[in-house]
């Protein structure tokens, strides 16, 4: 049972990137999944959240209008599609599972997740 985070990398600023996280040995079906970024010396914060049996989101005021979440049940994946990418966006970014009865809302404010994947890394820079 593993969460495997990947798409990370360096990237101008303005530029884009696409995040995923692959879920194997459960099914995201019936689990909200967040995206979460940390830089060194701050505290992980939220940045994104998807229902995975309605789609429904949530997102950090700060990335509205420029980061997209989905997923994809038949690949047993969600998606951070990161556009106009700020240096404040710079972080190692976490997903995360959380088992969840139907979709509670709003998900930003689910605080237990069972599963988190490995960090994939941010870099924006010019």
């Amino acid at each position: 049972v593993q969460l495997q985070a990947s798409g990370g990398g360096l990237v101008q600023p303005g530029g884009s990137l696409r995040l995923s996280c692959v879920a194997s040995g459960f099914s995201l079906g019936a689990y909200a999944v967040g995206w979460f970024r940390q830089v060194p010396g701050k505290e992980r914060e939220g940045v994104s959240w998807i229902c995975m049996s309605d789609g429904s989101s949530d997102y950090l005021d700060s990335v509205k209008g420029r980061f997209a979440i989905s997923g994809d049940n038949a690949k047993n994946t969600v998606y951070l599609q990161m556009n106009s990418l700020k240096s404040e966006d710079a972080a190692v970014y976490y997903c995360a599972a959380a088992a969840v009865a139907g979709c509670p809302g709003p998900l930003k404010t689910i605080i237990v997740y069972d599963y988190w994947g490995q960090g994939t890394q941010v870099t924006v820079s010019s």
